[in-house]
């Protein structure tokens, strides 16, 4: 029963941290500025954003529940909330602010943090690193278009 317990609040963390920062992009995606944006051509198309955040958030969730009953520890927790708070500032750089190289940076730090998450407990998750591997694939594409973005802009 305790691992539901935790399935749900980092559901329920890993969900409010997307909403939050959709809140703080303020329709982005949508804004003739990233419409006017010299975009890679692998750019999916917008509705693929919002079905791969949630199956990543799904399985990080699953995945963090996991670790965290396992290895409740200092590490674990900073790791997390850096995820949490890198994802959620991101948005709001890059669409509100539109700083595509601060953006680009934040986003290579997400992605050293989710890489952190696979190697580090990789012995403590086993099988179960699989969970994580979507987001990590998800940050090297989304990585991809920003850097794509801050190099041909």
């Amino acid at each position: 029963m305790k691992l539901t317990k935790y399935i749900i609040v980092f559901l329920v963390i890993n969900f409010g941290a997307l909403g939050i920062g959709s809140w703080l992009m303020n329709h982005g995606p949508l804004t003739s500025w990233y419409l006017n944006l010299n975009k890679a051509p692998w750019t999916p198309p917008g509705w693929v954003f919002g079905v791969a955040w949630t199956s990543i958030m799904l399985c990080f969730s699953v995945y963090m529940a996991f670790l965290y009953r396992k290895k409740t520890t200092l590490r674990v927790i900073t790791l997390f909330t850096t995820q949490v708070l890198l994802n959620i500032i991101w948005n709001y750089i890059f669409f509100n602010k539109h700083f595509i190289g601060l953006g680009l940076t934040i986003i290579v730090l997400l992605t050293a943090i989710i890489a952190t998450f696979m190697f580090l407990f990789k012995s403590d998750m086993k099988i179960k690193t699989i969970l994580i591997l979507p987001y990590f694939i998800w940050l090297c594409i989304a990585t991809s278009l920003n850097g794509f973005i801050f190099f041909n802009n």
